[in-house]
Protein backbone atom coordinates (compact mmCIF):
# COMPACT_ATOMS: atom_id res chain seq x y z
CA UNK A 1 0.00 0.00 0.00
CA UNK A 2 1.31 3.13 -1.19
CA UNK A 3 1.97 5.99 1.77
CA UNK A 4 -0.64 8.14 0.12
CA UNK A 5 -3.41 5.71 0.45
CA UNK A 6 -2.14 4.77 3.75
CA UNK A 7 -2.56 8.18 4.94
CA UNK A 8 -5.70 8.62 3.54
CA UNK A 9 -7.62 5.11 5.30
CA UNK A 10 -5.84 6.91 8.82
CA UNK A 11 -7.87 9.87 7.69
CA UNK A 12 -10.89 7.99 7.62
CA UNK A 13 -10.74 6.03 10.91
CA UNK A 14 -10.33 8.99 13.06
CA UNK A 15 -12.75 10.53 11.44
CA UNK A 16 -15.65 7.71 12.44
CA UNK A 17 -14.06 7.82 15.71
CA UNK A 18 -15.13 11.60 15.86
CA UNK A 19 -18.41 10.65 14.71
CA UNK A 20 -18.98 7.79 17.49
CA UNK A 21 -17.94 10.20 20.21
CA UNK A 22 -20.72 12.74 19.26
CA UNK A 23 -23.06 10.16 19.17
CA UNK A 24 -22.42 8.85 22.19
CA UNK A 25 -22.51 12.36 24.13
CA UNK A 26 -26.41 12.63 23.88
CA UNK A 27 -27.38 9.45 25.35
CA UNK A 28 -25.40 10.09 28.22
CA UNK A 29 -26.63 13.37 28.94
CA UNK A 30 -29.92 11.38 28.82
CA UNK A 31 -29.37 8.83 31.22
CA UNK A 32 -27.65 11.31 33.69
CA UNK A 33 -30.91 13.53 33.30
CA UNK A 34 -32.94 10.28 34.05
CA UNK A 35 -30.76 9.65 36.97
CA UNK A 36 -30.88 13.57 38.57
CA UNK A 37 -34.48 13.39 37.80
CA UNK A 38 -34.77 9.82 39.49
CA UNK A 39 -33.33 11.81 42.98
CA UNK A 40 -35.74 14.55 42.79
CA UNK A 41 -38.87 12.38 42.94
CA UNK A 42 -37.30 10.55 45.80
CA UNK A 43 -37.55 13.62 48.00
CA UNK A 44 -41.16 14.41 46.73
CA UNK A 45 -42.70 10.54 48.21
CA UNK A 46 -44.28 10.78 51.53
CA UNK A 47 -44.22 7.20 53.30
CA UNK A 48 -46.48 6.66 56.01
CA UNK A 49 -45.92 4.64 59.23
CA UNK A 50 -47.72 2.29 61.40
CA UNK A 51 -47.91 3.62 64.60
CA UNK A 52 -45.63 2.12 67.24
CA UNK A 53 -45.76 3.61 70.49
CA UNK A 54 -46.74 2.80 73.97
CA UNK A 55 -48.37 6.04 74.14
CA UNK A 56 -50.68 5.77 71.21
CA UNK A 57 -51.36 2.27 72.00
CA UNK A 58 -52.18 2.61 75.50
CA UNK A 59 -53.59 6.19 75.91
CA UNK A 60 -53.90 8.17 79.32
CA UNK A 61 -57.45 9.73 79.22
CA UNK A 62 -59.34 12.01 81.81
CA UNK A 63 -62.64 10.74 83.09
CA UNK A 64 -64.99 9.96 85.68
CA UNK A 65 -64.16 7.12 87.72
CA UNK A 66 -66.16 5.43 90.70
CA UNK A 67 -63.90 5.37 93.54
CA UNK A 68 -65.21 2.79 96.56
CA UNK A 69 -63.67 1.10 99.19
CA UNK A 70 -65.60 -1.81 101.51
CA UNK A 71 -65.14 -1.42 105.05
CA UNK A 72 -66.27 -5.18 107.15
CA UNK A 73 -68.00 -4.74 110.04
CA UNK A 74 -68.36 -7.45 112.32
CA UNK A 75 -71.92 -8.26 113.78
CA UNK A 76 -70.62 -7.88 117.25
CA UNK A 77 -69.52 -4.25 116.49
CA UNK A 78 -70.74 -1.15 118.26
CA UNK A 79 -69.94 1.66 115.97
CA UNK A 80 -67.01 2.71 114.00
CA UNK A 81 -63.88 1.19 115.27
CA UNK A 82 -60.59 2.59 115.36
CA UNK A 83 -59.52 0.82 112.38
CA UNK A 84 -62.37 1.96 109.79
CA UNK A 85 -62.05 5.34 111.18
CA UNK A 86 -58.15 5.51 110.13
CA UNK A 87 -59.41 3.86 106.56
CA UNK A 88 -62.13 5.96 105.65
CA UNK A 89 -60.21 9.24 106.47
CA UNK A 90 -57.74 7.82 104.14
CA UNK A 91 -60.35 7.08 101.53
CA UNK A 92 -61.30 10.79 102.01
CA UNK A 93 -58.03 12.05 101.32
CA UNK A 94 -59.15 12.06 97.46
CA UNK A 95 -62.41 13.33 97.80
CA UNK A 96 -62.06 16.78 95.98
CA UNK A 97 -63.89 19.26 98.26
CA UNK A 98 -64.26 21.86 95.10
CA UNK A 99 -66.49 19.77 92.42
CA UNK A 100 -68.04 18.06 96.36
CA UNK A 101 -69.65 15.15 94.83
CA UNK A 102 -72.18 12.77 96.56
CA UNK A 103 -70.73 10.43 98.54
CA UNK A 104 -72.51 7.13 99.46
CA UNK A 105 -72.61 5.10 102.01
CA UNK A 106 -74.37 1.69 101.00
CA UNK A 107 -75.52 -0.69 104.22
CA UNK A 108 -76.24 -3.86 103.55
CA UNK A 109 -80.10 -5.23 104.72
CA UNK A 110 -80.51 -8.50 105.65
CA UNK A 111 -77.09 -9.79 106.34
CA UNK A 112 -76.16 -11.09 109.63
CA UNK A 113 -74.68 -7.90 110.66
CA UNK A 114 -77.38 -5.75 109.54
CA UNK A 115 -77.48 -4.29 113.00
CA UNK A 116 -73.76 -3.61 113.00
CA UNK A 117 -73.62 -2.02 109.77
CA UNK A 118 -76.30 0.22 110.26
CA UNK A 119 -74.78 1.76 113.54
CA UNK A 120 -71.65 1.67 111.96
CA UNK A 121 -72.85 3.01 108.68
CA UNK A 122 -74.13 6.28 110.67
CA UNK A 123 -71.07 6.94 112.36
CA UNK A 124 -69.03 6.57 109.00
CA UNK A 125 -71.53 9.40 108.01
CA UNK A 126 -70.47 11.78 111.02
CA UNK A 127 -67.29 11.70 110.30
CA UNK A 128 -66.95 12.38 106.74
CA UNK A 129 -68.93 15.84 108.10
CA UNK A 130 -66.21 16.24 110.39
CA UNK A 131 -63.83 15.48 107.32
CA UNK A 132 -65.15 18.74 105.63
CA UNK A 133 -67.93 16.94 103.27
CA UNK A 134 -70.99 18.67 103.47
CA UNK A 135 -74.15 17.42 104.97
CA UNK A 136 -76.19 17.62 101.97
CA UNK A 137 -73.28 15.47 99.88
CA UNK A 138 -74.04 12.21 102.13
CA UNK A 139 -76.44 10.28 100.70
CA UNK A 140 -76.83 6.88 102.96
CA UNK A 141 -78.95 4.15 101.08
CA UNK A 142 -79.18 -0.05 101.61
CA UNK A 143 -78.58 -2.78 99.18
CA UNK A 144 -79.52 -6.59 99.70
CA UNK A 145 -76.90 -8.43 100.98
CA UNK A 146 -76.33 -12.08 99.21
CA UNK A 147 -76.58 -14.27 102.27
CA UNK A 148 -78.30 -13.44 106.10
CA UNK A 149 -75.73 -15.86 107.40
CA UNK A 150 -72.94 -14.02 106.21
CA UNK A 151 -71.57 -10.74 107.16
CA UNK A 152 -71.78 -7.99 104.50
CA UNK A 153 -69.28 -4.80 104.22
CA UNK A 154 -70.97 -1.48 104.46
CA UNK A 155 -69.44 0.39 101.14
CA UNK A 156 -67.97 3.90 100.60
CA UNK A 157 -67.75 5.72 97.24
CA UNK A 158 -67.88 8.86 95.42
CA UNK A 159 -67.65 9.73 91.47
CA UNK A 160 -63.99 11.45 90.81
CA UNK A 161 -62.18 12.56 87.96
CA UNK A 162 -59.42 10.70 87.63
CA UNK A 163 -56.43 10.09 84.70
CA UNK A 164 -56.94 6.58 83.58
CA UNK A 165 -55.51 3.94 80.34
CA UNK A 166 -57.45 0.38 79.42
CA UNK A 167 -56.74 -2.35 81.61
CA UNK A 168 -53.59 -4.59 80.80
CA UNK A 169 -53.18 -8.74 80.17
CA UNK A 170 -53.97 -8.33 76.58
CA UNK A 171 -51.44 -11.43 74.36
CA UNK A 172 -53.27 -11.25 70.94
CA UNK A 173 -50.12 -12.06 69.16
CA UNK A 174 -46.94 -14.75 69.58
CA UNK A 175 -43.94 -12.66 71.66
CA UNK A 176 -41.68 -15.06 69.49
CA UNK A 177 -42.89 -13.37 66.32
CA UNK A 178 -40.54 -10.47 66.25
CA UNK A 179 -40.59 -10.53 62.23
CA UNK A 180 -42.17 -7.11 61.73
CA UNK A 181 -39.44 -5.57 64.66
CA UNK A 182 -43.04 -4.03 66.41
CA UNK A 183 -43.63 -3.67 70.21
CA UNK A 184 -46.31 -6.31 71.73
CA UNK A 185 -49.73 -5.32 71.99
CA UNK A 186 -48.67 -5.14 76.29
CA UNK A 187 -45.98 -3.19 75.92
CA UNK A 188 -45.88 -0.23 77.94
CA UNK A 189 -49.12 -0.55 80.18
CA UNK A 190 -48.20 -1.33 83.11
CA UNK A 191 -46.37 2.03 83.03
CA UNK A 192 -49.09 4.23 81.80
CA UNK A 193 -51.16 2.45 84.60
CA UNK A 194 -48.45 3.38 87.08
CA UNK A 195 -48.31 7.23 85.86
CA UNK A 196 -52.19 7.84 85.79
CA UNK A 197 -52.36 6.40 88.76
CA UNK A 198 -49.74 8.74 90.14
CA UNK A 199 -51.60 11.74 89.17
CA UNK A 200 -52.78 13.93 91.93
CA UNK A 201 -54.60 16.43 90.00
CA UNK A 202 -55.12 14.67 86.49
CA UNK A 203 -55.57 18.49 84.85
CA UNK A 204 -51.97 18.66 85.09
CA UNK A 205 -52.24 16.50 82.03
CA UNK A 206 -54.01 18.98 79.99
CA UNK A 207 -52.18 21.53 80.81
CA UNK A 208 -50.45 23.81 82.88
CA UNK A 209 -52.03 25.00 86.09
CA UNK A 210 -51.84 28.95 86.92
CA UNK A 211 -49.14 30.11 89.28
CA UNK A 212 -50.34 30.49 92.79
CA UNK A 213 -50.04 33.25 94.84
CA UNK A 214 -46.42 33.71 97.17
CA UNK A 215 -46.56 32.55 100.83
CA UNK A 216 -45.73 35.88 102.59
CA UNK A 217 -45.03 34.35 105.99
CA UNK A 218 -43.50 31.57 105.04
CA UNK A 219 -41.11 33.78 102.44
CA UNK A 220 -40.40 36.12 105.55
CA UNK A 221 -39.76 33.21 107.72
CA UNK A 222 -37.12 31.93 104.97
CA UNK A 223 -35.80 35.74 104.63
CA UNK A 224 -35.53 36.03 108.54
CA UNK A 225 -34.05 32.92 108.96
CA UNK A 226 -30.92 33.57 106.11
CA UNK A 227 -30.32 36.94 108.28
CA UNK A 228 -29.87 35.15 111.58
CA UNK A 229 -27.03 32.93 109.40
CA UNK A 230 -23.31 34.64 110.27
CA UNK A 231 -21.38 35.50 107.69
CA UNK A 232 -18.79 32.84 106.42
CA UNK A 233 -15.00 33.94 107.81
CA UNK A 234 -12.31 33.00 105.44
CA UNK A 235 -10.03 30.25 106.66
CA UNK A 236 -6.68 31.86 107.93
CA UNK A 237 -3.88 30.46 106.00
CA UNK A 238 -0.97 28.27 107.68
CA UNK A 239 1.77 26.84 106.86
CA UNK A 240 2.33 23.21 107.18
CA UNK A 241 6.13 21.85 108.16
CA UNK A 242 6.62 18.04 106.91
Amino acid sequence: MSQSALKAKTMAMRSGRSRTGLQALPILAAALTALLAGCAQRDSITVGAIPDDYRTNHPIVIAEKNQKIDLPVGAGDRGMTGSQRDTLLGFLDGYDKSAAPTLTIQVPSGSANEVAATAAGRDFARLAVAAGIKRDRIVVVSYQAGSSEASAPVRVSYIAVRAQTDKCGRWPDDLVETSENKHYADFGCSYQNNLAAQMANPNDLLGPRKQTTIDAERRGQVIDDYRKVPLAVPPVSQEVDY
